[in-house]
């Protein structure tokens, strides 16, 4: 099945849906198509990859849970300390909660169980380990959940999924 980026209408993703819905939308003339893969869908109507909704949409702010998944999909399934890509990552807190280390999004990084066994109890400075990149609160639910979906390798689709 293909699915089709829907925008805002101020170019901001906003959703995935199928491309029945998305054809359903731009007959009803409630979006456009800004691209599409060349595949007919009718005679002359090629099927939609994104569209842009053509009046504009209020995203309502929405919290990103802090857990496991969200954590490992953030740091790409990779080792924040080794760099090695895994499905079978651990969560490591940077500061120890022992030490006062709270669950939030700056203090959780995926480690492999290696380097997590390896820095123990310290922080990554006593234990002699460096942080591949610096942890972050994703920016945007929207973008986030977008890009949690293997279509968002869909090169169509990457100049509007900046940050994601």
């Amino acid at each position: 099945m293909s699915k089709v980026l829907v925008l805002n209408a101020s170019y901001e993703p906003l959703n995935i849906c199928n491309w029945r819905r998305a054809v359903v939308l731009i007959l009803k003339g409630k979006a456009e198509q800004i691209e599409h893969n060349g595949k007919l869908v009718y005679a002359s109507f090629p099927l939609p990859t994104v569209i842009r909704l053509r009046a504009y949409v209020k995203i309502p702010y929405k919290e990103i849970s802090l857990s496991r998944r969200n954590v490992l999909h953030r740091d790409k399934y990779t080792c924040q300390y080794c760099g090695e890509h895994r499905h079978d990552l651990t969560i490591d807190h940077i500061v120890p909660r022992s030490k006062g280390g709270t669950d939030t999004w700056d203090n959780v990084v995926a480690a492999c169980l290696k380097c997590n066994v390896r820095k123990g109890d310290r922080t990554p400075r006593e234990a002699n380990l460096a942080l591949k990149t610096v942890p972050h609160k994703p920016f945007s639910h929207v973008h986030f959940e977008i890009s949690k979906h293997s279509y968002a390798s869909e090169y169509r689709w990457q100049k509007y999924l900046i940050g994601a």
